[in-house]
């Protein structure tokens, strides 16, 4: 058919185009012949009239159609820089949340299984949210010298220096200075540390802490005169003690050597909920998990993918490898007890405890805390208190509902000597007991 369109278009050019010239001949002359030649060349190849105007028409409706429209390159800055204004429009609208968009929000936030991970300091008990809990434990620290300077020193030393190796290295010397006076009580020189020594320099005057613990133990600055030097230089002296203060430095030392860095409580925030069929629903907040918020964001779109490979034949090594990889993308987890009687019982944990901490928290939060109970997870594996695995390891990462069964055969005795008790929960979770939203 193209062919065909094709021959036509060449036809009617040909015909509006005139008779033709030879340059060799003369006009006249030349114009009969070409006459001619074209006459017998027409009868032999046009095709008939009606498929002349078939051929027409068709062509005619070819020329009518629309035709694509060619981009230019100042097609394509237009477009975008159209496009660069649309984003940074929607960047401003972003920006600037309308009051009812607001409002939204906080609503959002209000749905959240828990409203965030909470911690407790051990020397004040405030109740901290995760970039509270340092700066606040610092500032308890140093309030505590006026309590115990030789306790607060100790936290100091073990707290506020992340470097353990350097900790180990400024408490074997500081025990070191104790030891040497302790057995030559009678040695003026080892009651003297010249600050300006290059081993109290490299070791122990850069750790935080370890200057306040020697004033605690009675140190006190001096300039005392060096031989071969004309200017005094500082050092922290020692005055002579009775053998009862020296038996109390020794104890000190145990003190210093013993100490732990003091951390902030993970508050597992036990709240009780009322039966309810959206115990397996679950909303976390971000502090979570150990990932950003572009992170997260990033880790939503790549669920489809996933689900592809799940798909795909994989071994058991390489499933069990992306499980571990996938596990350590959270820091806590969120886990839910239901009863018998379909009440809830729920609980913030570290990723990383223990099953001993999950069985220990649903134990202090019953009534009959004594009594023997099974815990069941997700798809009905069994939980065994005495072995020391992760909830990571157990899947029960970020979240998960787990089930409370009471060891069958003591409860049945139980019941029978009618010992068993209405309540399962103890009376200050149910007096904040709530309906699971």
């Amino acid at each position: 058919m193209k062919k065909f369109f094709e021959d036509i278009k060449k036809d009617m050019k040909f015909k509006s185009a005139g008779p033709g010239k030879k340059l060799t001949e003369a006009s006249s002359s030349k114009a009969e012949v070409v006459q001619s030649s074209s006459g017998s060349k027409q009868n032999r190849n046009a095709p008939s009239e009606g498929a002349q105007r078939a051929g027409a028409a068709a062509l005619a409706r070819i020329e009518q159609h629309p035709r694509p429209k060619v981009h230019t390159s100042q097609d394509a800055i237009r477009n975008q820089v159209k496009r660069e204004l649309e984003t940074a429009a929607l960047a401003d609208k972003e920006r600037s949340i309308p009051e009812e968009e607001s409002k939204v929000v906080e609503k959002d936030l209000s749905c959240l299984s828990v409203s965030g991970v909470y911690f407790t300091c051990p020397l004040t008990g405030a109740t901290l949210t995760k970039s509270e809990r340092e700066v606040h434990i610092k500032e308890a620290i140093l309030m505590r010298f006026e309590e115990d300077a030789v306790e607060a020193s100790v936290m100091m030393v073990h707290t506020f220096n992340k470097d353990r190796e350097k900790v180990k290295a400024a408490v074997d010397i500081m025990s070191k200075y104790i030891e040497n006076i302790c057995k030559n009580p009678t040695e003026e020189k080892y009651r003297k540390i010249k600050l300006s020594n290059k081993v109290y320099q490299e070791k122990v005057c850069c750790v935080d802490g370890c200057r306040e613990f020697l004033e605690a133990l009675g140190f006190t600055s001096i300039l005392l005169p060096v031989e071969g030097q004309e200017e005094e230089e500082e050092f922290l002296v020692l005055l002579e003690h009775g053998p009862d203060a020296l038996e109390l430095m020794m104890e000190r030392r145990d003190r210093l050597q013993r100490g732990e860095p003091v951390r902030a409580q993970l508050d597992r925030q036990p709240q009780a909920f009322r039966p309810s069929p959206h115990g397996q629903r679950f909303e976390l907040p971000p502090d979570f998990y150990k990932l950003s918020a572009e992170e997260l964001k990033r880790e939503q779109q790549q669920r489809s993918e996933l689900v592809e490979k799940n798909a795909m034949m994989r071994t058991k090594a390489m499933r069990e490898k992306e499980e571990q990889r996938e596990r350590r993308k959270y820091n806590y987890t969120l886990l839910r007890i239901r009863f018998p009687d379909g009440s809830l019982l729920q609980g913030t944990f570290y990723a990383w405890d223990r099953l001993p901490v999950l069985f220990s928290f649903v134990r202090d939060s019953l009534v009959d805390g004594w009594q023997p109970f099974e815990l069941l997870a997700p798809g009905g594996q069994k939980l065994t208190e005495s072995e020391e695995v992760a909830l990571a390891e157990c899947n029960l990462v970020p979240a998960a509902l787990l089930t409370f069964c009471w060891d069958a055969a003591v409860q049945a005795d139980v019941t029978a000597a009618g010992g068993a008790s209405s309540e399962i929960l103890k009376a200050e979770l149910l007096e904040t007991i709530r309906t699971l939203s």
